[in-house]
Protein backbone atom coordinates (compact mmCIF):
# COMPACT_ATOMS: atom_id res chain seq x y z
CA UNK A 1 0.00 0.00 0.00
CA UNK A 2 1.32 3.62 -0.72
CA UNK A 3 2.07 6.56 1.61
CA UNK A 4 -0.88 7.42 3.92
CA UNK A 5 -3.80 9.96 2.96
CA UNK A 6 -4.82 13.00 5.15
CA UNK A 7 -8.18 14.11 6.05
CA UNK A 8 -8.95 18.34 6.89
CA UNK A 9 -11.64 18.44 8.89
CA UNK A 10 -12.91 22.09 8.28
CA UNK A 11 -15.63 23.49 10.94
CA UNK A 12 -16.84 26.40 9.91
CA UNK A 13 -19.75 28.38 10.72
CA UNK A 14 -22.34 27.48 7.81
CA UNK A 15 -20.36 24.22 6.26
CA UNK A 16 -18.49 21.18 8.28
CA UNK A 17 -16.54 19.75 5.12
CA UNK A 18 -13.83 16.70 5.65
CA UNK A 19 -11.68 16.17 2.40
CA UNK A 20 -9.46 13.27 1.90
CA UNK A 21 -6.11 13.27 0.21
CA UNK A 22 -3.14 11.98 -1.39
CA UNK A 23 0.19 13.09 -0.26
CA UNK A 24 0.81 14.39 -3.68
CA UNK A 25 -2.37 16.46 -2.74
CA UNK A 26 -5.17 14.93 -5.11
CA UNK A 27 -8.44 14.64 -3.77
CA UNK A 28 -9.81 11.20 -3.06
CA UNK A 29 -12.97 12.33 -1.73
CA UNK A 30 -15.00 14.87 0.19
CA UNK A 31 -18.17 15.04 2.55
CA UNK A 32 -19.79 18.52 3.29
CA UNK A 33 -22.90 19.22 6.06
CA UNK A 34 -24.64 22.28 6.63
CA UNK A 35 -24.47 23.52 10.29
CA UNK A 36 -27.28 23.43 12.48
CA UNK A 37 -27.95 26.17 15.52
CA UNK A 38 -28.59 24.24 19.22
CA UNK A 39 -31.47 25.97 20.86
CA UNK A 40 -30.61 25.11 24.72
CA UNK A 41 -32.77 26.87 26.84
CA UNK A 42 -30.45 29.65 28.29
CA UNK A 43 -28.28 30.50 24.44
CA UNK A 44 -28.28 28.94 21.14
CA UNK A 45 -25.06 26.79 20.38
CA UNK A 46 -22.85 25.42 17.98
CA UNK A 47 -23.62 21.72 17.08
CA UNK A 48 -21.02 19.94 18.38
CA UNK A 49 -22.96 16.85 18.81
CA UNK A 50 -24.51 16.89 15.48
CA UNK A 51 -21.08 18.04 14.01
CA UNK A 52 -19.12 15.24 15.53
CA UNK A 53 -21.68 12.41 14.45
CA UNK A 54 -21.29 13.75 10.84
CA UNK A 55 -17.43 13.69 11.40
CA UNK A 56 -17.46 9.79 12.82
CA UNK A 57 -19.99 8.64 9.70
CA UNK A 58 -17.06 10.64 6.96
CA UNK A 59 -14.29 9.39 8.55
CA UNK A 60 -16.19 5.60 8.59
CA UNK A 61 -16.55 6.01 4.79
CA UNK A 62 -12.96 7.79 4.32
CA UNK A 63 -11.62 4.22 5.75
CA UNK A 64 -12.80 2.01 3.23
CA UNK A 65 -11.09 4.28 0.48
CA UNK A 66 -7.61 5.01 1.82
CA UNK A 67 -5.15 4.00 4.13
CA UNK A 68 -5.34 7.34 6.69
CA UNK A 69 -2.47 8.29 8.34
CA UNK A 70 -3.30 11.79 9.86
CA UNK A 71 -6.29 14.11 10.62
CA UNK A 72 -5.76 17.70 10.60
CA UNK A 73 -8.79 20.16 12.12
CA UNK A 74 -9.57 24.10 10.48
CA UNK A 75 -12.35 26.29 12.40
CA UNK A 76 -14.01 29.29 12.48
CA UNK A 77 -12.42 32.33 15.05
CA UNK A 78 -15.15 32.73 16.88
CA UNK A 79 -15.89 29.53 18.75
CA UNK A 80 -14.29 27.61 22.18
CA UNK A 81 -15.37 24.94 24.30
CA UNK A 82 -14.64 24.67 28.29
CA UNK A 83 -13.34 21.06 28.95
CA UNK A 84 -13.67 19.05 32.07
CA UNK A 85 -10.04 16.29 32.49
CA UNK A 86 -12.76 13.79 33.81
CA UNK A 87 -16.14 14.68 32.09
CA UNK A 88 -15.26 15.78 28.75
CA UNK A 89 -17.44 18.74 26.84
CA UNK A 90 -18.67 20.98 30.37
CA UNK A 91 -21.10 22.60 28.39
CA UNK A 92 -22.36 23.01 24.60
CA UNK A 93 -20.05 25.76 23.16
CA UNK A 94 -21.89 29.68 22.09
CA UNK A 95 -23.04 30.37 18.83
CA UNK A 96 -21.30 33.84 18.06
CA UNK A 97 -24.11 34.78 16.47
CA UNK A 98 -26.51 34.66 19.85
CA UNK A 99 -27.18 38.24 21.32
CA UNK A 100 -25.38 38.86 24.55
CA UNK A 101 -27.83 40.89 27.01
CA UNK A 102 -26.70 45.00 27.17
CA UNK A 103 -26.08 44.51 30.67
CA UNK A 104 -23.58 41.97 30.56
CA UNK A 105 -21.79 43.39 27.50
CA UNK A 106 -21.72 46.47 29.21
CA UNK A 107 -19.39 44.76 31.96
CA UNK A 108 -17.53 43.22 30.16
CA UNK A 109 -16.68 45.88 27.75
CA UNK A 110 -15.23 47.95 31.10
CA UNK A 111 -12.58 44.47 31.41
CA UNK A 112 -11.53 44.68 27.74
CA UNK A 113 -7.98 45.42 26.75
CA UNK A 114 -7.77 48.71 24.24
CA UNK A 115 -7.48 48.37 21.05
CA UNK A 116 -4.19 49.10 20.66
CA UNK A 117 -2.38 46.29 22.64
CA UNK A 118 -5.10 43.76 20.95
CA UNK A 119 -6.21 44.72 17.59
CA UNK A 120 -9.47 43.05 18.47
CA UNK A 121 -12.18 45.48 17.79
CA UNK A 122 -15.25 45.36 19.96
CA UNK A 123 -17.66 43.13 17.98
CA UNK A 124 -21.54 42.11 18.25
CA UNK A 125 -23.03 39.38 19.88
CA UNK A 126 -20.33 36.75 20.66
CA UNK A 127 -17.79 37.18 17.92
CA UNK A 128 -15.37 38.48 20.62
CA UNK A 129 -14.29 35.20 22.50
CA UNK A 130 -14.15 36.89 25.65
CA UNK A 131 -17.29 38.04 25.41
CA UNK A 132 -18.57 34.36 25.37
CA UNK A 133 -16.90 33.50 28.21
CA UNK A 134 -17.72 36.29 30.36
CA UNK A 135 -21.38 35.57 29.39
CA UNK A 136 -21.22 31.97 29.72
CA UNK A 137 -19.64 32.53 33.62
CA UNK A 138 -22.35 35.00 34.64
CA UNK A 139 -24.80 31.95 33.79
CA UNK A 140 -22.77 29.27 35.16
CA UNK A 141 -21.06 29.64 38.40
CA UNK A 142 -18.04 28.10 38.63
CA UNK A 143 -17.62 27.16 35.01
CA UNK A 144 -14.01 27.66 35.30
CA UNK A 145 -13.41 25.72 38.41
CA UNK A 146 -11.54 22.55 39.32
CA UNK A 147 -8.76 21.27 36.43
CA UNK A 148 -11.03 22.55 33.77
CA UNK A 149 -9.56 24.25 30.07
CA UNK A 150 -10.87 26.52 27.38
CA UNK A 151 -9.72 25.29 23.67
CA UNK A 152 -10.10 27.12 20.48
CA UNK A 153 -12.74 25.64 17.81
CA UNK A 154 -10.08 24.02 15.99
CA UNK A 155 -8.58 22.43 18.39
CA UNK A 156 -11.29 21.52 20.00
CA UNK A 157 -12.21 18.69 17.37
CA UNK A 158 -8.36 18.21 17.45
CA UNK A 159 -9.03 16.76 21.41
CA UNK A 160 -11.98 15.40 20.37
CA UNK A 161 -10.40 13.11 18.01
CA UNK A 162 -7.35 12.38 20.34
CA UNK A 163 -8.16 13.21 23.74
CA UNK A 164 -5.38 16.10 24.23
CA UNK A 165 -6.39 19.42 24.94
CA UNK A 166 -4.10 22.43 23.37
CA UNK A 167 -4.71 25.89 22.00
CA UNK A 168 -2.49 27.58 19.08
CA UNK A 169 -1.86 31.34 18.14
CA UNK A 170 -3.91 31.81 15.10
CA UNK A 171 -6.95 30.83 16.94
CA UNK A 172 -6.14 32.72 20.16
CA UNK A 173 -5.52 35.64 18.13
CA UNK A 174 -8.16 36.56 15.38
CA UNK A 175 -10.51 39.22 17.26
CA UNK A 176 -10.65 37.56 20.81
CA UNK A 177 -9.80 40.02 22.97
CA UNK A 178 -7.62 37.28 24.85
CA UNK A 179 -4.50 37.69 23.21
CA UNK A 180 -2.02 40.70 22.52
CA UNK A 181 -0.14 40.18 18.87
CA UNK A 182 2.83 42.45 19.41
CA UNK A 183 3.49 41.15 22.65
CA UNK A 184 2.83 37.62 21.40
CA UNK A 185 1.54 37.11 25.05
CA UNK A 186 -2.27 36.56 26.55
CA UNK A 187 -4.00 39.99 27.12
CA UNK A 188 -4.73 41.68 30.17
CA UNK A 189 -8.65 40.74 30.23
CA UNK A 190 -7.20 36.68 29.85
CA UNK A 191 -4.77 37.52 33.10
CA UNK A 192 -7.33 39.52 35.05
CA UNK A 193 -10.26 37.05 34.31
CA UNK A 194 -7.83 34.11 35.37
CA UNK A 195 -8.78 32.45 32.09
CA UNK A 196 -4.94 32.49 30.78
CA UNK A 197 -4.36 30.45 33.20
CA UNK A 198 -7.16 28.01 31.91
CA UNK A 199 -6.07 28.19 27.86
CA UNK A 200 -5.14 24.40 27.19
CA UNK A 201 -1.07 24.33 26.39
CA UNK A 202 -0.03 26.48 23.13
CA UNK A 203 0.96 23.93 20.26
CA UNK A 204 2.16 24.70 16.79
CA UNK A 205 -0.56 24.38 14.50
CA UNK A 206 1.60 21.97 12.41
CA UNK A 207 2.61 19.63 15.65
CA UNK A 208 1.19 16.21 16.25
CA UNK A 209 -1.20 16.00 19.45
CA UNK A 210 -1.38 12.48 19.68
CA UNK A 211 -2.79 9.52 17.82
CA UNK A 212 -6.17 8.92 17.32
CA UNK A 213 -8.51 7.99 20.45
CA UNK A 214 -9.64 3.80 20.88
CA UNK A 215 -13.11 4.93 20.59
CA UNK A 216 -13.03 6.58 17.33
CA UNK A 217 -10.90 3.33 15.78
CA UNK A 218 -13.97 1.56 16.54
CA UNK A 219 -16.67 3.90 15.16
CA UNK A 220 -14.40 4.77 12.63
CA UNK A 221 -12.40 2.01 11.35
CA UNK A 222 -9.74 3.91 10.96
CA UNK A 223 -6.40 2.35 12.79
CA UNK A 224 -5.02 3.22 16.05
CA UNK A 225 -1.96 5.07 14.69
CA UNK A 226 -3.39 7.64 12.74
CA UNK A 227 -1.82 11.20 13.99
CA UNK A 228 -4.03 14.11 15.04
CA UNK A 229 -2.66 17.86 14.53
CA UNK A 230 -3.28 20.91 16.46
CA UNK A 231 -4.80 23.12 13.62
CA UNK A 232 -5.20 26.04 13.34
CA UNK A 233 -7.62 29.01 12.41
CA UNK A 234 -9.41 28.42 8.71
CA UNK A 235 -8.66 32.06 6.97
CA UNK A 236 -5.11 31.68 8.83
CA UNK A 237 -4.93 28.53 6.77
CA UNK A 238 -5.82 30.46 3.21
CA UNK A 239 -3.20 32.91 3.92
CA UNK A 240 -0.62 30.01 4.32
CA UNK A 241 -1.97 28.35 1.22
CA UNK A 242 -1.36 31.60 -0.71
CA UNK A 243 2.46 32.51 0.85
CA UNK A 244 3.38 29.04 -0.94
CA UNK A 245 2.14 30.62 -4.73
CA UNK A 246 5.49 31.81 -5.92
CA UNK A 247 3.32 35.07 -6.78
CA UNK A 248 3.03 36.03 -4.05
CA UNK A 249 5.84 34.31 -1.94
CA UNK A 250 7.84 36.75 0.25
CA UNK A 251 6.58 39.71 -0.97
CA UNK A 252 3.87 42.36 -0.32
CA UNK A 253 0.64 40.91 -0.76
CA UNK A 254 -3.05 40.16 0.56
CA UNK A 255 -5.57 37.28 0.10
CA UNK A 256 -8.90 37.73 0.36
CA UNK A 257 -10.64 34.66 1.29
CA UNK A 258 -14.10 34.49 0.77
CA UNK A 259 -16.97 32.43 2.35
CA UNK A 260 -20.03 33.60 4.68
CA UNK A 261 -17.25 35.82 5.33
CA UNK A 262 -14.80 37.83 3.63
CA UNK A 263 -11.39 38.23 5.28
CA UNK A 264 -8.63 39.93 4.05
CA UNK A 265 -5.11 39.16 5.36
CA UNK A 266 -2.01 41.86 4.49
CA UNK A 267 1.38 40.09 4.23
CA UNK A 268 3.92 43.11 4.81
CA UNK A 269 6.97 42.65 2.50
CA UNK A 270 10.14 41.56 3.57
CA UNK A 271 10.86 45.14 5.17
CA UNK A 272 7.70 45.71 6.05
CA UNK A 273 6.21 47.05 9.45
CA UNK A 274 2.95 47.19 11.01
CA UNK A 275 1.36 48.79 13.74
CA UNK A 276 -2.18 48.33 15.22
CA UNK A 277 -2.61 51.98 15.76
CA UNK A 278 -3.15 52.33 11.36
CA UNK A 279 -6.02 50.81 11.51
CA UNK A 280 -9.34 51.68 12.45
CA UNK A 281 -11.16 49.36 15.43
CA UNK A 282 -14.88 51.19 14.12
CA UNK A 283 -14.73 49.71 11.02
CA UNK A 284 -14.22 45.73 11.57
CA UNK A 285 -10.77 46.13 11.12
CA UNK A 286 -8.34 43.67 13.19
CA UNK A 287 -4.97 42.38 14.17
CA UNK A 288 -4.54 38.64 12.94
CA UNK A 289 -1.58 36.59 13.45
CA UNK A 290 0.30 33.87 11.48
CA UNK A 291 1.03 30.47 11.90
CA UNK A 292 4.48 31.74 13.18
CA UNK A 293 2.96 34.39 15.61
CA UNK A 294 3.72 37.33 13.54
CA UNK A 295 0.88 40.56 13.49
CA UNK A 296 -0.94 40.62 10.09
CA UNK A 297 -3.07 43.34 9.10
CA UNK A 298 -6.97 42.45 8.59
CA UNK A 299 -10.39 43.62 7.64
CA UNK A 300 -13.50 41.74 7.14
CA UNK A 301 -17.35 41.47 6.58
CA UNK A 302 -19.96 39.42 6.57
CA UNK A 303 -20.23 39.12 2.36
CA UNK A 304 -21.52 35.34 1.73
CA UNK A 305 -24.43 36.66 4.37
CA UNK A 306 -25.11 39.23 2.80
CA UNK A 307 -25.19 37.97 -0.80
CA UNK A 308 -27.32 34.97 0.50
CA UNK A 309 -29.69 37.85 2.51
CA UNK A 310 -29.57 39.76 -1.17
CA UNK A 311 -30.51 36.89 -3.66
CA UNK A 312 -32.17 34.63 -1.32
CA UNK A 313 -31.30 31.01 -0.40
CA UNK A 314 -33.45 28.87 -3.23
CA UNK A 315 -32.27 31.15 -6.16
CA UNK A 316 -29.24 31.03 -8.81
CA UNK A 317 -25.83 32.14 -6.88
CA UNK A 318 -23.34 34.87 -8.01
CA UNK A 319 -20.55 32.51 -8.38
CA UNK A 320 -22.28 29.71 -10.54
CA UNK A 321 -20.16 28.78 -13.38
CA UNK A 322 -23.04 28.54 -16.20
CA UNK A 323 -24.11 31.50 -15.22
CA UNK A 324 -20.93 33.88 -15.63
CA UNK A 325 -21.36 35.18 -18.98
CA UNK A 326 -25.14 36.53 -18.47
CA UNK A 327 -24.06 38.11 -15.19
CA UNK A 328 -20.93 39.90 -17.07
CA UNK A 329 -22.88 40.83 -20.43
CA UNK A 330 -25.15 42.39 -18.47
CA UNK A 331 -22.72 44.69 -16.42
CA UNK A 332 -23.67 47.63 -18.77
CA UNK A 333 -27.40 47.54 -17.96
CA UNK A 334 -27.16 47.52 -14.21
CA UNK A 335 -24.42 50.34 -14.71
CA UNK A 336 -26.65 52.30 -17.00
CA UNK A 337 -29.57 51.62 -14.75
CA UNK A 338 -27.57 52.88 -11.53
CA UNK A 339 -28.81 49.76 -9.65
CA UNK A 340 -26.79 49.42 -6.47
CA UNK A 341 -26.94 48.04 -3.11
CA UNK A 342 -25.86 50.33 -0.04
CA UNK A 343 -24.34 48.73 3.24
CA UNK A 344 -24.97 46.89 5.00
CA UNK A 345 -26.83 43.74 5.55
CA UNK A 346 -25.03 42.48 8.64
CA UNK A 347 -25.39 45.46 11.26
CA UNK A 348 -22.01 45.55 12.92
CA UNK A 349 -19.99 44.20 10.90
CA UNK A 350 -17.50 45.77 7.96
CA UNK A 351 -16.55 48.91 6.44
CA UNK A 352 -19.98 50.30 7.01
CA UNK A 353 -20.91 49.25 10.60
CA UNK A 354 -23.63 51.35 11.03
CA UNK A 355 -25.26 51.59 7.59
CA UNK A 356 -28.39 50.35 7.18
CA UNK A 357 -28.73 47.90 3.74
CA UNK A 358 -31.31 48.85 1.35
CA UNK A 359 -31.46 48.56 -2.54
CA UNK A 360 -31.02 51.59 -5.09
CA UNK A 361 -33.41 51.05 -8.34
CA UNK A 362 -33.14 47.35 -7.72
CA UNK A 363 -33.74 45.53 -10.90
CA UNK A 364 -36.66 43.31 -11.72
CA UNK A 365 -34.87 41.05 -13.80
CA UNK A 366 -32.60 38.20 -11.97
CA UNK A 367 -29.70 37.92 -13.57
CA UNK A 368 -29.40 42.30 -13.45
CA UNK A 369 -30.20 41.76 -9.65
CA UNK A 370 -27.51 39.19 -8.98
CA UNK A 371 -24.71 41.49 -11.36
CA UNK A 372 -25.54 44.52 -8.92
CA UNK A 373 -25.18 42.21 -5.35
CA UNK A 374 -21.45 41.00 -7.15
CA UNK A 375 -20.97 44.55 -7.34
CA UNK A 376 -21.56 45.43 -4.38
CA UNK A 377 -19.64 42.74 -2.38
CA UNK A 378 -16.94 44.49 -4.97
CA UNK A 379 -17.06 47.21 -3.62
CA UNK A 380 -17.37 46.43 -0.10
CA UNK A 381 -14.38 44.43 -0.58
CA UNK A 382 -12.50 47.30 -1.45
CA UNK A 383 -13.65 49.04 1.45
CA UNK A 384 -12.25 47.14 3.01
CA UNK A 385 -8.89 46.51 1.23
CA UNK A 386 -8.32 50.05 1.67
CA UNK A 387 -8.51 50.07 5.47
CA UNK A 388 -5.44 47.71 5.65
CA UNK A 389 -3.18 49.11 2.58
CA UNK A 390 -3.50 46.98 0.82
CA UNK A 391 -1.13 46.91 -2.61
CA UNK A 392 1.14 45.31 -5.36
CA UNK A 393 -0.79 41.76 -5.07
CA UNK A 394 -3.78 40.38 -4.00
CA UNK A 395 -5.57 36.77 -4.03
CA UNK A 396 -8.85 36.19 -4.06
CA UNK A 397 -9.74 32.70 -2.98
CA UNK A 398 -12.96 30.70 -2.11
CA UNK A 399 -16.39 30.19 -3.19
CA UNK A 400 -16.70 33.53 -4.11
CA UNK A 401 -13.69 33.90 -6.34
CA UNK A 402 -15.69 31.92 -9.04
CA UNK A 403 -18.15 34.86 -9.52
CA UNK A 404 -16.54 36.70 -12.48
CA UNK A 405 -18.55 39.91 -11.79
CA UNK A 406 -17.20 40.40 -8.48
CA UNK A 407 -13.57 39.41 -9.01
CA UNK A 408 -13.19 41.24 -11.97
CA UNK A 409 -14.71 44.29 -10.63
CA UNK A 410 -12.65 44.49 -7.89
CA UNK A 411 -9.45 43.99 -10.10
CA UNK A 412 -11.06 47.25 -11.84
CA UNK A 413 -11.38 48.74 -8.61
CA UNK A 414 -7.60 48.39 -7.70
CA UNK A 415 -5.88 49.22 -10.49
CA UNK A 416 -2.68 49.69 -9.23
CA UNK A 417 -2.61 45.72 -7.95
CA UNK A 418 -1.85 42.63 -9.47
CA UNK A 419 -5.08 40.73 -8.80
CA UNK A 420 -5.14 36.72 -8.87
CA UNK A 421 -7.41 33.90 -8.56
CA UNK A 422 -7.48 30.43 -7.18
CA UNK A 423 -10.36 27.92 -8.26
CA UNK A 424 -9.22 24.97 -6.87
CA UNK A 425 -11.55 25.77 -3.78
CA UNK A 426 -9.20 23.87 -1.70
CA UNK A 427 -7.06 26.63 -0.29
CA UNK A 428 -7.92 25.93 2.99
CA UNK A 429 -7.37 22.43 2.95
CA UNK A 430 -3.96 23.23 0.93
CA UNK A 431 -2.75 25.27 3.76
CA UNK A 432 -3.53 22.96 6.35
CA UNK A 433 -1.88 20.00 4.26
CA UNK A 434 0.90 22.07 3.97
CA UNK A 435 1.65 21.83 7.74
CA UNK A 436 1.10 18.27 7.92
CA UNK A 437 4.24 17.56 5.17
CA UNK A 438 6.24 20.69 4.25
CA UNK A 439 6.94 21.07 0.69
CA UNK A 440 4.98 17.85 -0.23
CA UNK A 441 2.06 19.49 -1.98
CA UNK A 442 2.27 21.91 -5.01
CA UNK A 443 0.63 25.12 -4.03
CA UNK A 444 -2.67 25.89 -6.22
CA UNK A 445 -2.60 27.28 -9.57
CA UNK A 446 -3.29 31.04 -9.24
CA UNK A 447 -4.99 33.04 -12.68
CA UNK A 448 -4.84 36.44 -13.55
CA UNK A 449 -7.38 38.32 -13.29
CA UNK A 450 -8.49 40.77 -16.15
CA UNK A 451 -10.76 43.85 -15.31
CA UNK A 452 -14.01 44.47 -16.40
CA UNK A 453 -14.28 46.71 -19.73
CA UNK A 454 -16.75 49.06 -18.28
CA UNK A 455 -15.55 51.69 -16.46
CA UNK A 456 -16.56 51.41 -12.46
CA UNK A 457 -15.37 55.27 -11.51
CA UNK A 458 -18.10 57.00 -11.30
CA UNK A 459 -20.78 54.07 -10.44
CA UNK A 460 -18.16 53.89 -7.41
CA UNK A 461 -17.89 57.54 -6.67
CA UNK A 462 -21.95 57.46 -6.28
CA UNK A 463 -21.44 54.40 -4.23
CA UNK A 464 -19.10 55.59 -1.65
CA UNK A 465 -20.78 58.47 -1.68
CA UNK A 466 -24.52 57.41 -0.53
CA UNK A 467 -22.62 54.58 1.44
CA UNK A 468 -20.92 57.40 3.56
CA UNK A 469 -24.09 59.42 3.82
CA UNK A 470 -26.36 56.66 5.25
CA UNK A 471 -23.47 55.79 7.74
CA UNK A 472 -23.37 58.95 9.25
CA UNK A 473 -27.00 59.57 9.48
CA UNK A 474 -26.96 55.96 11.09
CA UNK A 475 -24.35 57.14 13.90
Amino acid sequence: MGEPATVVLDVGKTLTKLSLWTPDGRLIAQCNRANERVETGAYVALDAAGIEAFVAESLRSFAGLAQVGAIIPVGHGAGAAVLDDRSGLVLPPLDYEHPIPSSIRHAYDEQRDSFSLTGSPALPDGLNLGAQLFFLESLHAGLLSGQRRIVPWAQYWAWVLSGVAASEVTSLGCHTDLWRPLARAPSQLAINRGWSERFAPLHDAGSVLGTLRSEWVVRTGLSSRVCVYCGLHDSNAALVAARASPELANQEATILSTGTWFVAMRTPGPRGRVSISSLDEKRDCLMNVDVGGNPIPSARFMGGREIELLTGLDTRRIDIIPDQPALLGSVSDVLQSKAMVLPTLAPGCGPFPHGRGRWISMPTDETHRRTAVALYAALVADAALGLIRARERLLIEGRFSESQVFVRALASLRPDMRVYVCHSRSDVAFGALSLTDPGRQSPPALVPVTPLMEDLSEYRDRWRAEAKRMESAST
